[in-house]
């Protein structure tokens, strides 16, 4: 009895063992399975995102920032012949860019905007005392003086670079986008914000027209060309259009969802629109300060 007890109580230990095996494999091939699978996920996900392109060698590029404003202003120049351009310049910081330039060697040919600004007065009026020569640049449609207005398909030059435009309105009438093509670089303005995007509540706004001209001529760019905007408020430097296509929580809504969430944002009133929209009118002249 022993002898037959003992046999049996083995020949349920292989059993046992041998269903504990074929368990671990289970697991082991669903496993590997579900690895595969968000591996394939993630590379289907990546599948448009393409390599950086590199700025060339004779391109200069520097990012600057007003923290009262939130911001971003760039400087740009050919490192050979030193001419420079300089992308939303802000008042208050108009003496320090003026400083970088004057010690990076630059000639600042001109100073540009995306758009007239209502949360700062543009640093342009001021930059064209301070460095002689400067030429102040605005789309034509923003109502803003200037010395050369623009228009989508009108160039930018620089030594031997070239900024093309963009009409992109909907934040307001006079939104323009600067495209550096050979370095896959885009400047937005306050069109399109990293992860965001201009409001469209007031200074002839339009949520409908926002959306197209995001879609239609700023998400058809290159998948890799980087997003540079007009301000960032959570410390964010640069996206690109890939990641603004898929990630944007309100573009990438349809566009009968978007206006919905525009119509509805309830924002505040801006603190300063009531003193920069008349300076900026006239190139950001009227509250130079006087020392």
């Amino acid at each position: 009895m022993n002898s037959v007890a003992f046999s049996l109580l083995s020949s349920l230990r292989r059993s046992a063992l041998l269903q504990a095996k074929r368990s671990d494999i289970t697991i082991r091939k669903i496993s590997c399975l579900a690895a595969q699978q968000r591996f394939s996920h993630s590379n289907s996900n990546n599948m448009d995102m393409l390599p950086r392109i590199s700025f060339t060698t004779d391109f200069f590029f520097r990012q600057l920032f007003d923290l009262e404003s939130s911001t971003y202003t760039y400087l740009l120049a050919d490192l050979n012949t030193h001419e420079a351009v300089i992308i939303d310049p802000v008042l208050e910081q108009a003496k320090r860019d003026a400083q970088l330039v004057k010690e990076l060697g630059l000639k600042l040919k001109y100073a540009m905007n995306t758009h007239m600004h209502a949360d700062h007065i543009t640093g342009t009026g001021w930059l064209k005392q301070l460095l002689p020569g400067c030429i102040s640049v605005i789309s034509t449609a923003s109502g803003a003086k200037a010395d050369k207005h623009i228009s989508e398909g009108d160039s930018v030059v620089f030594g031997r670079h070239k900024i093309d435009t963009l009409a992109t309105p909907g934040h307001t009438n006079g939104c323009i986008t600067y495209v550096v093509h050979e370095q896959g670089c885009v400047f937005t303005g306050d069109t399109l914000l990293i992860r965001g995007c201009g409001r469209t509540d007031f200074q002839e706004g339009n949520s409908r027209t926002l959306y197209e001209n995001v879609h239609n001529k700023i998400f058809t760019l290159g998948t890799n060309y980087r997003i540079y905007p007009a301000h960032d408020y959570k410390g964010q430097l640069e996206s690109t259009v890939w990641e603004e296509k898929n990630y944007n929580p309100r573009l990438t809504k349809s566009l009968e969802q978007f206006v919905e969430l525009m119509d509805n944002l309830n924002l505040p009133y801006p603190k300063k629109i009531d003193q920069s929209l008349p300076a900026n009118r006239e190139c950001g002249i009227h509250d130079i300060p006087q020392n």
